[in-house]
């Protein structure tokens, strides 16, 4: 018990002594280096307690975010030191209790998201001090209901978004958002409504967008003039939702409604209802059968004189022929995903009175190829963007794209395309974007592009290619991006990248380059800015090479080399990025490089990010100048490089270095004028690096202390290497502050000071020493005299002194038998009555003295323990020194003379005094013994204090050994 109390009282000391660091860092937090005392991050913390996650951040935060955290409660006034807050995300976390006054004094919150918790209900005056809200998430919980008033105060609430929770009541829904002007969007999908039932209170008259999709309506159960405002309207994956629930339903304002997988007839629902059919997604509406498609477009046509979109999707259509020929010119876009189509007769001929479409979208079919068109007879001049993903499209056939000329995006990503016929694609002359990735193309031909001039964006990633002929690219003079990744190219052909005269976004990752090709710099010398060489297969096992593959490419910004296969690049040459001044950004991650030049990176003067993170583990240690061109540097990743040195030599030319990333190095401390080298530094990460706590980083510790310019991420997180229960902030650097030379000095110079004039006083003073001292003992005995006439009148009849392991037998045994059952003793315990915040060696005392005895609870536990030694010393000193009858021995368990003598003060003790032995259960009748225990006890407990000794016995005429004298039959329980 008592080294529990004391633990708990060390850690308020340390708690107390985290609030007087002044340094520069968070501790749950990192702060955007970029915005500066703005933003903050509190991401993937232990702490549950959420004033402990925030409390440090500074009064100018602006944004937020508290996420993937065990937080599952926030208290009043958590915010309150942050007054300037505009954006807040809660999201993530285990929330599910926020008290009334949690969000007080945040006047300024715009935007508050608190999705994906366990919120089961909201205090109807949670959002009263949020008058700026205009965003508020709520999805994601488990939400039964609303209180009426709880978006009573917040009149600029724009958005509300509830969905995925379980909310049953749309009246109460109503209720509380009807007030709300601004409100403009409203999110209900995925919970449990049943209906639109309201009590006659109308919606916002701003609302325009209400999302009610995934509910139970099987009504809506509204008047017609509720929903009149409404412009975008989804009730789609409502199951039991009738037809007839629309009847006189007002829907004139309408530019959106979703009605895919409900029981609506949409031919009966057009008829019934007064939504212009232009606005209606037929998507999901149950129009398979081609008999209720054509009586569709006939009731539209009929309706309308043209459509300008027209959604078919998820309807389960495996044919279309010339059903469509009856429905109204469609202007815009016509889109037929997500259905059973085969084929989309040739050429799209179902389609043949509808040219003047501009978008055709035909994805997540079963299309698995592409026809020829040379001789289609209907064209369709005005289409511009044209979408085959997601089918099964194996081959694409000589100018498959013939009748749409005018074609700008093109889409035949996410297929198994293996045969690409080389005039496939001819006649598309206004061709801008072609999205070919994912498919199984092995082969491109010299005229495959060739009718492409117009050509911006080709994206050909996650295919087969092997190689890149001459003559490829040669017509497609306006690219500006070419995606190659996630190929198996091995090499370019001379020419192979000829004619990419526009060429700036160039992505290779994830090939089998083993070289760098001269080509890059005879092709892009003036136009390409970024280059993704990520993932290939190259390697240098030499510091020299003849050229650098990037010496022309002089507008190069963004160069990515990271994870080369299988070893990573080996050896970095020198001359490998000579010429690229204008780079401004450089990733060199994971990459086994085991020699790194100190001129490796001269040229790069432009260079503002650099990553070297895993890259150089075989490199012990980075060399002196390899930095010295890098003045413009403004954010450097360099973790888990093996770095064993941090020195000026090496980073001190960072000038103009914003953020570093030192974490997972190896050194053991970081020099502070090479800190103080970096002028601009604001964020410095030194996590997972072992930073000794000795004196070599005394320097280092107080700078990260007092250095307010720069953030020390997670600082008061940091262990130290040899005790991980001691943090480096603060670990005890007086000792290094110790002129050792001058403390040896002074204390040889007393101690021969000592030694000469020690005997000198003894033989001239010796008498005048003598009666000086038997002076201050008369004086010191009447102090004590004093002390004991004090301290007759005790606080406490008995202190108990025990063990914590032993804390059952006190609590369930001896406390209520002399603090209850009619006792009146009043007795002092370590966890109850012990002043906190007191030094603990004071409360003992206090307690020894405050009592009229000790009982001493003793087990083997009890002898084992310094803090039992300390106080049985403290009583039996004042058994013998004052001559006072304080202090009784109770034995839980038997314990030899063997197992005692090595404890002479409890011998010395036992000698003196008598002891009680707590009954075992062997003894003739445990219940009478354990009742004769108690009484003698109590009996002892009430004794008088004064001690009979040897000396006041002599003086009396008799002899006494013990305090008190027993009869014979309770022999068996009190021990000699």
């Amino acid at each position: 018990m008592a080294n529990l109390t004391y633990q708990l009282l060390s850690v308020t000391v340390v708690l107390g002594a985290v609030q007087l660091i002044s340094g520069y860092s968070f501790n749950n937090c990192i702060e955007d280096p970029h915005l500066k005392g703005q933003s903050f991050n509190c991401i993937r913390r232990k702490n549950k307690n959420m004033k402990d996650i925030i409390n440090d951040l500074p009064q100018s935060a602006i944004n937020l975010t508290i996420s993937i955290n065990p937080v599952w409660y926030i208290p009043n006034r958590s915010f309150v030191h942050l007054p300037n807050l505009q954006h807040l995300r809660i999201d993530h976390n285990h929330l599910s209790i926020i008290d009334q006054y949690a969000f007080q004094n945040l006047s300024q919150l715009k935007s508050l998201n608190l999705s994906l918790n366990n919120i089961s209900a909201l205090h109807p005056f949670l959002f009263k001090d949020l008058p700026n809200l205009t965003f508020l998430s709520l999805s994601n919980n488990k939400l039964k209901q609303l209180p009426e008033c709880i978006f009573s105060t917040v009149f600029q609430l724009d958005t509300l978004i509830m969905r995925k929770n379980l909310l049953m009541n749309f009246s109460g829904i109503a209720k509380s958002v009807s007030h709300l002007k601004n409100l403009r969007v409203l999110d209900l999908c995925f919970n449990s409504l049943s209906s639109l039932s309201h009590s006659n209170v109308p919606l916002p008259i701003n609302l325009t967008m209400l999302y009610l999709c995934r509910n139970n309506l099987s009504t809506l159960g509204c008047k017609p003039s509720f929903l009149g405002f409404i412009q975008l309207l989804d009730l789609s994956y409502n199951s039991r939702l009738p037809t007839m629930a629309f009847q006189d339903v007002d829907l004139r304002h309408i530019n959106y409604l979703r009605l895919r997988s409900t029981s609506v007839n949409i031919v009966e629902f057009l008829s019934i209802s007064n939504v212009y059919a232009g606005h209606v997604d037929f998507s999901g509406t149950g129009l398979k059968n081609v008999s209720l498609l054509m009586e569709l477009c006939r009731l539209l046509k009929r309706k309308l004189k043209g459509i300008k979109n027209l959604g078919l999707g998820n309807n389960g259509i495996a044919n279309l022929t010339d059903t469509l020929y009856h429905c109204p010119t469609i202007t815009g876009a016509l889109d037929i995903s997500r259905n059973q189509l085969k084929r989309t007769s040739f050429c799209l001929n179902f389609l043949k009175n509808q040219t003047q479409i501009k978008s055709f979208s035909s994805e997540h079919n079963h299309l698995t190829s592409l026809p020829s068109c040379k001789n289609q007879k209907t064209y369709f001049p005005n289409l511009e963007e044209l979408s085959y993903r997601y089918n099964r499209i194996l081959s694409v056939n000589a100018y498959a794209f013939n009748h749409t000329p005018n074609v700008k995006t093109l889409k035949l990503n996410i297929n198994i395309i293996a045969f690409l016929h080389r005039k496939a694609l001819k006649g598309l002359k206004n061709l801008e974007t072609l999205r070919l990735d994912n498919n199984l193309l092995t082969d491109l031909f010299n005229n495959t592009f060739e009718d492409l001039l117009n050509l911006q964006i080709l994206n050909l990633r996650n295919n087969r290619i092997s190689v890149i002929f001459n003559g490829t690219f040669l017509n497609l003079t306006k690219l500006t991006t070419l995606d190659l990744g996630g190929n198996k190219i091995t090499h370019f052909e001379r020419s192979g990248l000829d004619g990419l005269k526009s060429l700036s976004k160039f992505y290779l990752d994830g090939n089998n380059l083993k070289t760098i090709d001269t080509s890059l710099y005879r092709a892009f010398q003036d136009t390409l800015t970024v280059l993704d060489l990520q993932s290939n297969q190259i390697c240098f096992l030499t510091e020299s090479i003849s050229y650098s593959p990037f010496m022309n490419l002089s507008k190069l910004s963004d160069l990515k080399l990271d994870s080369q296969r299988p070893h990573g690049l080996g050896v970095l040459p020198r001359t490998f990025f000579r010429g690229l001044h204008s780079l401004k950004s450089l990733y060199l991650t994971n990459n086994n490089i085991f020699h790194l030049a100190p001129d490796a990176f001269d040229d790069l003067t432009g260079l503002r990010f650099l990553t070297l993170d895993n890259c150089c583990v075989g490199v012990t240690q980075l060399q002196p100048g390899v930095f010295k061109n890098q003045r413009n540097l403004s954010k450097l990743i360099v973790e888990n490089m093996g770095i064993q040195n941090f020195t000026k030599e090496v980073f001190g030319n960072l000038t103009q270095l914003h953020t570093l990333q030192l974490n997972r190095n190896v050194m053991q401390s970081i020099p502070v004028d090479a800190l103080d080298s970096l002028p601009n530094l604001h964020y410095l990460d030194v996590r997972n690096t072992p930073l000794s706590c000795t004196c070599k980083n005394s320097l280092l510790k107080n700078w990260t202390q007092y250095n307010l310019n720069v953030q020390v991420v997670y600082l008061y997180n940091l262990p130290c290497p040899h005790n991980e229960k001691l943090k480096f902030y603060n670990f005890d650097t007086n000792v290094c502050y110790i002129d050792l030379g001058e403390y040896l000095f002074l204390s040889t110079t007393l101690w021969i000071f000592l030694f000469t004039v020690t005997p000198l006083l003894y033989v001239k003073l010796y008498w005048k020493m003598k009666y000086s001292y038997y002076v201050f003992r008369s004086w010191f005995s009447e102090q004590w005299r004093r002390l004991r006439e004090e301290e007759e009148n005790c606080k406490y009849d008995a202190f108990i002194s025990y063990n914590s392991a032993d804390e059952q037998w006190v609590m369930d045994q001896l406390l209520p038998k002399l603090e209850g059952h009619g006792s009146s003793f009043k007795l002092c315990l370590h966890h109850r009555d012990f002043e906190l915040g007191r030094d603990i060696v004071d409360n003992i005392v206090s307690a020894v003295y405050g009592s009229r005895k000790t009982i001493c609870v003793v087990s083997r536990n009890f002898l084992r323990s310094e803090w039992c030694s300390l106080e049985i010393q403290l009583a039996s000193y004042r058994l013998f020194d004052e001559h006072r009858d304080v202090l009784l021995l109770v034995f839980l368990e038997p314990i030899s003379e063997r197992q005692l003598s090595s404890y002479h003060r409890m011998r010395k003790v036992m000698l003196k005094k008598t002891y009680l032995q707590w009954p075992d259960s062997d003894c003739p009748d445990p219940i009478q013994a354990q009742e004769l225990f108690w009484n003698q006890l109590r009996r002892a407990i009430r004794a008088g204090s004064r001690l009979k000794t040897e000396e006041n016995d002599k003086s009396r005429g008799s002899e006494t050994e013990h305090i008190e004298s027993y009869t014979s039959d309770e022999n068996y329980y009190l021990q000699p």
